[in-house]
């Protein structure tokens, strides 16, 4: 059985299954990028939610594994030579997890490299400005009389949609046949900016064709769904 106690984490959150990997994480955009990777790839692992909203991800012992205080976060048991790792950051996550199991990146190079430059396109661009895109227009920035910060990042976010959208012409996924981790990166994102931030007539969505047969095609697949809703909120 894995000894996990050099991590701090696990005496919040105590491993009930220290062989499997462990998740520490909300159905957030952010969190549910590894919740669904885990789902695709089928990695046994063990899910701890971390309420965002009652700062759990700023506890000294959810700092120990990532000092950014910010889900998703994981330990695998069975690291690199067999040693536990614990990671952070979603984008990181993904690629170790695609490279751990040989699932969902591609093994060609040059295929790899475009896979990773597109999942690192998504943290940098979409990820914080559709996050800037909610705080503005859904949560406490809608109160601002000032409404040039909102345009501003619903302008962007507008452009990103458009660099997908012409990504997509004449293929299914991303990388065209493939489903990869780039897909895992974005479909929570688009998801949440249209549907929980409520945003689709700010960002013009309903002019976009390919991206939202994407959604549809990435919200249909059964692991999607399920990694949707992990960790349970309860």
């Amino acid at each position: 059985m894995a000894d996990l106690s050099a991590f701090a984490i696990t005496t919040r959150w105590p491993a009930q299954h220290p062989d499997r990997l462990q998740l520490y994480s909300l159905p957030t955009p952010n969190g549910v990028k590894v919740s669904i990777m885990l789902e695709e790839i089928g990695l046994p692992y063990e899910p701890h939610l971390v309420d965002i909203g009652k700062d759990e991800s700023r506890t000294p012992e959810f700092l120990s594994l990532n000092p950014n205080g910010k889900i998703p976060a994981i330990i695998d048991p069975d690291g690199p030579g067999g040693r536990p790792i614990g990671l952070f950051e979603s984008g990181a996550i993904l690629v170790y997890l695609g490279e751990k199991t040989g699932k969902l990146l591609p093994a060609d190079p040059a295929r790899r490299y475009e896979t990773l430059a597109w999942v690192f396109w998504q943290v940098g661009g979409p990820g914080p400005m559709f996050g800037q895109v909610g705080f503005f227009h859904k949560f406490a920035g809608r109160e601002y009389a000032d409404k040039r910060p909102r345009d501003r990042y619903a302008a962007e976010a507008r452009r990103l949609l458009e660099v997908l959208e012409a990504r997509l012409e004449g293929r299914r996924w991303i990388m065209g046949d493939d489903f990869t981790i780039a897909d895992i990166a974005m479909l929570g994102m688009v998801r949440n900016l249209i549907g929980f931030y409520g945003a689709g007539e700010l960002v013009d969505y309903a002019r976009l064709k390919n991206v939202p047969a994407w959604l549809e095609r990435g919200l249909a697949r059964p692991a999607v769904q399920r990694g949707l809703t992990i960790p349970n909120r309860g």
